[in-house]
């Protein structure tokens, strides 16, 4: 039998002789007015953990209809195998009714409440009032709506987002299960389910001292913030199966790990009411209004390299100069188009194969080279047929007829991160994968419509770029291989200056594959290619190590090793390349011009490159040879033990938070995009998944990019405050840790924002952690854009946003001028 929670404070015991009618009608009186009380109010203490856990359930989507009661064990919940919400000795929500144990004894007890209402310490009916007697009943859900978070769920539900891959998923997945804390989540639960009536066992068993209900008190006072406040003091040791809201210490460090220098920063009780909601008003009463973007290029708008007046005043095009990047002045805040007719994407790995041609409505490729099994229109699909150019009977039979001209390789073992320039619609790259191999795919956007948009929107890696007069992207000595089949670069012009690019990022013992014509064929202007590149390669001193002939596809392969030491390199007849500079930074790369000249292996054992990297998977977990214990890492620790702590981190983020508590259906991710990677831990933690991760690192970020590619991971290079190289509608999901915060000091945040709803599909995903006043920034403009909020959470100043990307395109038009042709 529960015990009664409340007693009479004079201990006296109701009298059994006292039964005047007036009596009579007071007690019935008072117990009306209890049961109205409790009724008025679906929730206990009013805190924005309601936010985290309704946010998490069901897209953030009310849920009206109370589960069945069932029965516990001294309050404490039940949960079932499929992590739904537990049952136990509780009603729906709203209809203000106890346990039978209780329900003689809670009429006692509204009598004393009534008298005492103002001066009971930690009372629950004074609580459920403040936090929601304003409340209009429909607001109210299962999950309980706290004070802090009812603007802005109002909102969600009269905007609610278009359908969506996950429909199904969020009407079964767990509330706030292992969400950021399993904890936390599972107290979340308790809370919700009580209906601010009934707390853990615990709880009913203890007497709050004076100094915790004070702080709780101010705590219920500052509900309209979406900045989390604890309800325990700071200092007090939580209990696990009690319902605590304070998340335990791997919650701190999952939000503050990555926020500072060091790896840590002070943490706070509570806040004063006036910070928090003036950090909440300057967030609400921004107003974030969208344009279409009106330009020559329609859905297929790149803004660096559809700047159309800025490529009319290049005083050449000799060297590429207009496929390169030529970003406007003010990067653009409109939103660009959806193709008519636009579908979600076809999912892995069966996009390898097909794509909807409403998606990339572009027949031109197929036209061109649908001979050569690049690119198919089937019905209402576009088709490839896993060949290309140099290998029209099939990419796999390509991929190991290069193996077995030179072992070595080692596809998915000694090689695994391949760069593949000219790459066309990248069915190598796609095809690798079966190889346990990633390759950085590039491609200019020239009169081969689309060939990167296709890659992308097949699920395969791919970047639109052109070997020009700028170095590309991506540190030196990175790439275990080099790919070209007839990528039609001159590579032995101006003193060999492409060729010497790509000498840059290869690393030493690093093969360069070239299945060009010039390799098999005796046409006269093959045969002097040809001849132009054996010189210019053994200047270079690249060893040739195979050239044969794939007799099925007809196409000839020359494979090149460049060489570990310098040794070649001193015994030249003459020094033609030149060597670079000691003051050349091979690593150096953003906008810095081509040179015609080589960089030297490294002598030092003990630096990157003069060894190779371990054999893949190990590298994935290993900390570069490399890094000294002598370094400092981004966090502040010794480099080794920085990148472990960041691959540690990051496996407990996507394991505890990201695949279980924010509602996402990571089938249907392929395309992943983390816009500020550091050591590549939240790559690494995904390898499991059928997914490649794009490792952006600022070029105002530490220079990690080195590291990822070591540890057999790929990335590049770039600068937020401008557009990305490709198309709009490219990725499934971006991941922003504490980007935004930097980018607004010196970039347009509205901009980077409108960025970001370019790259990422419609129904896509963005997962932003950040300082809590750029979440609500961020937040307050994706709902400008009719974004389904998934997630919100925040603590400590800390905060974390889930959101998807809607259909919604605005009805107003922006022309950019520039764009136009």
């Amino acid at each position: 039998m529960a015990q009664p929670r409340y007693t009479r404070i004079d201990n006296r015991r109701p009298s059994s002789n006292y039964c005047s009618t007036v009596t009579v009608v007071v007690f019935v009186a008072l117990c009306l007015v209890g049961i109205w009380m409790m009724t008025s109010s679906s929730v206990g203490p009013a805190q924005s953990f309601d936010e985290v856990s309704l946010d998490n359930k069901d897209g953030i989507k009310k849920q009206m209809t109370p589960p069945p009661a069932e029965e516990g064990n001294n309050g404490q919940k039940s949960e079932d195998a499929s992590g739904e919400t537990p049952n136990e000795d509780k009603k729906g929500d709203g209809d203000g009714s106890l346990p039978k144990e209780d329900e003689s004894s809670s009429r006692q007890e509204n009598q004393e409440e009534e008298k005492k209402e103002e001066s009971t310490p930690s009372g629950e009916t004074k609580t459920e009032t403040q936090g929601g007697e304003d409340k209009k009943d429909d607001s109210k859900s299962e999950n309980g709506d706290g004070g802090g978070d009812s603007d802005e769920k109002k909102d969600l539900k009269d905007n609610p987002d278009e359908d969506n891959p996950d429909t199904n998923e969020k009407k079964t997945k767990p509330e706030t299960e292992d969400n950021e804390s399993g904890e936390d989540g599972e107290n979340q639960k308790q809370f919700e389910s009580d209906n601010g009536e009934k707390r853990s066992s615990d709880d009913d068993k203890e007497t709050k001292t004076g100094n915790e209900d004070t702080e709780t008190k101010t705590d219920k006072e500052n509900t309209g913030t979406n900045v989390d406040v604890q309800v325990e003091q700071e200092g007090q040791p939580k209990n696990e199966t009690s319902g605590d809201l304070s998340p335990p210490g791997a919650q701190l460090e999952l939000l503050n790990e990555t926020t500072t220098q060091n790896g840590s920063f002070s943490t706070q009780a509570t806040e004063s009411k006036n910070e928090k909601e003036a950090q909440k008003g300057s967030g609400d009463k921004l107003d974030y209004k969208w344009a279409l973007c009106n330009t020559t290029a329609g859905p297929d708008y790149i803004p660096c390299l559809d700047n159309v007046k800025a490529i009319r005043s290049l005083p050449s095009t000799k060297h590429y100069e207009h496929r390169e990047r030529h970003c406007p002045d003010s990067p653009p805040t409109c939103l660009v188009p959806l193709p008519e007719g636009y579908k979600r994407p076809i999912e892995w790995p069966k996009s390898r194969e097909k794509i909807w041609y409403t998606n990339v409505p572009h027949t031109k490729l197929a036209e061109y080279k649908g001979h050569q099994n690049w690119v198919k229109v089937t019905g209402e699909y576009l088709t490839f047929p896993g060949g290309g150019t140099q290998f029209k009977h099939g990419a796999l039979h390509y991929i190991d007829f290069i193996q077995e001209s030179v072992p070595a390789i080692a596809w998915g073992n000694r090689s695994r991160v391949i760069l593949d320039v000219g790459c066309g619609v990248a069915s190598f790259g796609g095809f690798l994968f079966d190889r346990d191999v990633i390759t950085m795919s590039l491609a200019p956007k020239d009169e081969h419509e689309a060939q990167v948009q296709f890659a992308l929107e097949r699920g395969i890696p791919a970047i639109s770029a052109v070997m020009g007069t700028t170095r590309l992207p991506f540190p030196g000595r990175v790439f275990d291989i080099v790919h070209c089949a007839r990528c039609r670069v001159p590579w032995h012009i101006e003193g060999g200056k492409l060729l010497l690019e790509l000498n840059r990022v290869l690393r030493p013992g690093g093969f360069f594959v070239w299945s060009a014509t010039p390799v098999y064929q005796k046409k006269t202007e093959d045969v002097e290619i040809w001849k132009a590149m054996s010189e210019l390669i053994k200047k270079m001193c690249w060893e040739l190590v195979s050239i044969n002939k794939d007799t099925i596809n007809g196409v000839g392969v020359a494979t090149y090793r460049k060489p570990t030491s310098n040794e070649c390199y001193t015994k030249r007849s003459e020094p033609q390349p030149p060597i670079c500079a000691d003051s050349d930074d091979p690593n150096a790369s953003w906008k810095v011009p081509l040179q015609a000249c080589m960089h030297t292996a490294p002598e030092d054992k003990t630096q990157r490159g003069s060894q190779w990297p371990e054999q893949w998977p190990a590298r994935l977990e290993k900390p570069p040879f490399w890094l000294s214990s002598s370094q400092t890492g981004v966090y502040g620790k010794a480099a080794p033990e920085d990148f472990s702590a960041d691959y540690e981190h990051w496996k407990r983020v996507v394991t505890k938070s990201y695949l279980k508590g924010l509602g996402i259906n990571w089938a249907s991710v392929r395309n992943v995009m983390d816009m500020r990677a550091v050591y590549g831990g939240f790559a690494a933690a995904l390898r499991d998944l059928k997914v490649w991760v794009m490792n952006v690192v600022p070029i105002d970020s530490p220079d990690t990019l080195a590291i990822i590619y070591e540890r057999g991971l790929f990335g590049i290079y770039h600068d937020w405050c401008e557009s990305f190289s490709t198309y709009p509608r490219s990725y499934d999901l971006l991941h922003a840790d504490h980007l935004f915060s930097k980018l607004k000091q010196r970039c347009n945040l509205t901009a980077v924002i409108a960025e970001v709803d370019r790259v990422l599909r419609p129904e896509g995903k963005l997962i932003v952690r950040d300082d809590a006043e750029t979440i609500q920034e961020v937040e307050a403009m994706v709902k400008a854009m009719k974004w389904e909020v998934r997630m919100t959470y925040s603590k400590e100043k800390e905060g974390l946003l889930a959101v998807q990307k809607s259909f919604w395109r605005p009805n107003e038009v922006e022309t950019l001028t520039y764009a136009i042709a």
